[in-house]
């Protein structure tokens, strides 16, 4: 079933519980697929890949906005999107644990040869390949410096 279709048979859940904060949720993923495919050079069909970062930014968006609003002691503000970013992230694969994208990154750090920082471009670039969708990037940036430092 495709992200799409998800989304759709979610909604309708939310639209029969009354859920708002789903509901709204879930019209801002299907929003940004439609923007998605009907950008200027796109193709009719998103890949998996696509459809997993495309709710990745969606997320991350959201993750940004609770930080800033937080900071600024808005708290009535943060809390829904925090409840967005629980609805949202049921569309994306089970994220990894800091052990184990920890594991992957040794992994990769030695496979590659990686010596200092100068080689974390490829450490993350590789890194960010294997665990797509399953890891978050700035978690995955933080571990590789402190294993390349």
């Amino acid at each position: 079933m495709s992200l799409q279709q998800q989304v759709m048979e979610q909604m309708k859940v939310a639209m029969k519980a009354k859920d708002k904060v789903a509901l709204e949720s879930l019209r801002a993923i299907k929003s940004a697929l439609l923007l998605a495919r009907t950008e200027k050079g796109s193709g009719t069909e998103m890949s998996g890949d696509d459809e997993i970062k495309l709710v990745q930014r969606l997320v991350k968006q959201r993750k940004d906005s609770a930080a800033i609003f937080a900071d600024q002691g808005r708290v009535d503000l943060a809390e829904p999107e925090l409840a967005q970013i629980a609805i949202i992230e049921k569309f994306l694969p089970e994220q990894l644990s800091e052990d184990e994208i920890e594991k992957v990154v040794v992994r990769t750090i030695k496979a590659i040869g990686a010596e200092g920082m100068k080689d974390m471009g490829k450490v993350m670039g590789m890194v960010s390949k294997e665990l797509a969708g399953q890891a978050d990037g700035k978690t995955i940036s933080n571990i590789v410096k402190s294993k390349l430092n």
